[in-house]
């Protein structure tokens, strides 16, 4: 009797344990992963960084590491890791404060003029990605929700999040958000390299300076614009902001100096964020792309050629696009490409910001898009669900 008795409390404890660790052993998991993701992707930057490709060399590191990472712990443990979106949103702050931090200086009156040619780029994109979504429904054989979020230049971790919440195929959602963005990283960086030719930045690592310096005062600030950043990003998540992670990060490092120095015990302070924030965002950025590469399923040929199909229809659609903005307004082909490049919204202002080329307009042209796509993405859903609908019920 002493003896079962002894033996229950010992059952109980552990069984109110058991949560807890199960909790824990995810989040461990995960920073075991994205730490070995990091190790890889370092040195496979510094290799890219040899074919002078040029700043978004990290980028393209970190899509191999995250590929290679997750591939692994598929093949040696029988173990498919999800993506990890925690890091993602880290990466797009991280960039969001270098881009603002540079644009700090930048003359935004004359971007804010071009608003509503921003905004008919966006909508002519939207209804374009609409059109290819319904061809590739049909095509496939898959229903219009699924398609709709696949092919729509939202971003992959967004669509597929949304894809899992209303019960959709998220592995071929992400299969072709990842093969879009994917395309537009690879692809736009080496045609702005061709056509720039010299003024192609192949510097990875800064020449002169360190890429963190250890200076007090230096630490402080950055030890600042992070905390920051961070509580804007979270603030804006908690109240789901469209696009707040980058949105944030952005209008953080365009208004630390001034905000800063308007205190009455600063004075004349102007921090810019060391080269290394910026690295470790585009690592950051580029794992998280590799690694909705790394969890994929074999998918059968018919399937991945729709997806080709309908990404080759999107890239189509953001060079006509292109087009039109050359039409509409003075900017030269490279800056009206960079703007209306289809998804990829970090990576093409990243791409702008190595080329040191009309970053006010990319930034403020992609971050119209985001806000426009993340906020009207309940009406698009609300009507493709009903279309959805109507089609069972006459099937």
């Amino acid at each position: 009797m002493n003896q079962s008795l002894s033996v229950a409390p010992t059952l109980e404890a552990s069984n109110t344990i058991n949560p807890v660790v199960a909790k824990q052993q995810p989040f461990i998991k995960q920073l075991i992963i994205l730490s070995l993701e990091m190790l890889l992707a370092l040195p496979l930057g510094l290799g890219l960084a040899r074919f002078h490709i040029g700043g978004i060399a990290w980028i393209f590191g970190g899509i191999a590491a995250g590929t290679v990472v997750l591939q692994g712990c598929r093949i040696l443990y029988q173990d498919s890791p999800k993506p990890n979106r925690t890091a993602r949103k880290v990466g797009m702050a991280l960039v969001g404060l270098t881009v603002g931090s540079s644009n700090a200086h930048a003359n935004l009156a004359t971007v804010s003029s071009s608003i509503p040619i921003f905004i008919f780029l966006t909508f002519f994109l939207l209804i374009c990605g609409s059109g290819i979504g319904y061809i590739y429904s049909r095509l496939s054989k898959i229903n219009l929700l699924t398609a709709m979020l696949a092919t729509v230049p939202g971003g992959v971790g967004i669509m597929a999040a949304i894809a899992a919440d209303y019960g959709r195929n998220v592995t071929l959602v992400a299969l072709v958000q990842a093969l879009r963005v994917t395309s537009v990283v690879f692809v736009i960086p080496f045609i702005a390299r061709t056509a720039v030719g010299n003024y192609w930045n192949p510097q990875t690592l800064p020449t002169q300076g360190a890429l963190l310096s250890f200076e007090p005062f230096q630490l402080g600030m950055l030890l600042l614009a992070l905390v920051v950043t961070g509580l804007a990003v979270y603030l804006s998540i908690l109240f789901k902001i469209p696009a707040g992670d980058f949105f944030s990060a952005l209008l953080i490092g365009i208004a630390f100096n001034p905000l800063l120095n308007c205190l009455p015990f600063v004075n004349d302070v102007q921090f810019i964020p060391p080269p290394l924030i910026n690295l470790i965002g585009q690592m950051l950025l580029g794992i998280t792309i590799g690694e909705y590469w790394g969890e994929k399923p074999n998918f059968g040929k018919r399937t991945v050629g729709y997806a080709l199909m309908s990404v080759a229809m999107t890239l189509i659609a953001g060079a006509i696009a292109a087009m039109l903005a050359m039409q509409l307004t003075s900017w030269d082909w490279l800056t009206c490409l960079l703007v209306t490049a289809p998804g990829g919204s970090a990576e093409m202002i990243l791409v702008s910001l190595v080329l040191n080329h009309n970053v006010e307009i990319v930034t403020t042209g992609h971050l119209v898009r985001l806000i426009a796509i993340n906020s009207s993405l309940p009406i698009w859903i609300f009507l493709f669900r009903r279309l959805d609908s109507q089609i069972s019920e006459s099937v």
